[in-house]
């Protein structure tokens, strides 16, 4: 793990006045990702966590496209939307448009994107007045919370974290994020979402307690908050915690009818996957009760477009 050193020191060598700490969030805030129809591209953020990941195991992010290649198209694969391919070339060479990556070319002709060439020829780091700010811990944390505030849902967040060699607790999460540009999340949408939906799982009505307190069950956004998903009841379901990570990772999904999906690219292959996965293809959503806002069409087609891995398994 690298030494921390304090910010200011490092901040002070810099031949020009530093960026502030907003600035960089603005910055991180502001890349620019491919988009058509809404379709999701966590491409650079994705290369940004890994980036980070490696400074703060190693204490440089420098990685050649040799080397990052297969981690960030497991990352792009697993995390991106379905069908993104891994094209890890992309946010390779495009981040540096941002200004906070930069690509150094060697031994050859400039190759662009063509994956070939740019094994053979191309590293990248964060650029150096950035890596020099993310030594500090607060700016680092905030920039990790603000990624993966803006592209993934809460479900995901450990196992992005773990996948990029960092951890909740390697974390100083004591900023508040004032150029993340997105409204904060309603303490209050749990309660409203577990009350709907009556303390028990959308899909296998689990409904576990410990004495008083329900235990496993999450409030699961539809259309994520990061993506402009409302905290409104419409727009969650209650769901036991297994059931709201395989929601979030697109194996399982609703239909306009409510029913249960489930992708044909998850495989179980014991009784309990059947039990709990396989055997829940075109089941009903159980809830909400009568008088709350069933799941709205807009938010479940988002999900069906933007996160469910089709085809869906047939019944």
């Amino acid at each position: 793990m690298a030494t921390e050193r304090p910010a200011i020191l490092g901040l002070l060598s810099l031949p020009f006045p530093p960026v502030s700490s907003e600035d960089w969030l603005r910055r991180v805030a502001g890349i620019k990702q491919w988009s058509q129809g809404g379709v999701r591209a966590p491409h650079k953020p994705l290369l940004l966590l890994y980036a980070i990941g490696r400074l703060y195991r190693f204490g440089t992010s420098e990685v050649t496209f040799r080397e990052a290649e297969e981690p960030l198209r497991r990352l792009i694969l697993t995390y991106g939307p379905p069908g993104a391919g891994g094209t890890p070339q992309y946010p390779f060479r495009r981040l540096e448009n941002d200004g906070l990556w930069r690509v150094t070319i060697t031994g050859g002709a400039d190759p662009g994107e063509r994956v070939q060439g740019l094994r053979q020829t191309a590293s990248g780091r964060l650029s150096p007045d950035f890596e020099l700010a993310l030594t500090d811990p607060v700016l680092r944390s905030a920039v990790v919370q603000l990624l993966l505030d803006r592209h993934f849902p809460p479900s995901l967040h450990d196992d992005l974290l773990a996948d990029v060699g960092l951890e909740p607790g390697d974390l100083t999460l004591a900023w508040d994020q004032p150029a993340a540009g997105k409204p904060k999340r309603d303490p209050l949408f749990r309660g409203r979402v577990l009350v709907a939906y009556e303390y028990r799982c959308a899909f296998c009505g689990y409904d576990g307690r410990l004495a008083t307190d329900p235990v496993g069950l999450d409030a699961a956004h539809i259309r994520w908050h990061g993506f402009d998903g409302p905290d409104t009841v419409d727009n969650g379901m209650g769901l036991c915690t297994l059931h709201h990570k395989l929601f979030d990772q697109g194996a399982m999904g609703l239909d306009p009818d409510h029913r249960v999906l489930v992708s044909r690219h998850f495989v179980g292959r014991g009784p309990t996957a059947e039990g709990l996965v396989l055997g829940l293809v075109g089941r009903p959503l159980q809830g909400p009760q009568p008088g709350e806002a069933p799941p709205a069409p807009e938010h479940v087609a988002w999900h069906r477009k933007q996160v469910f891995r089709e085809p869906a398994r047939v019944a």
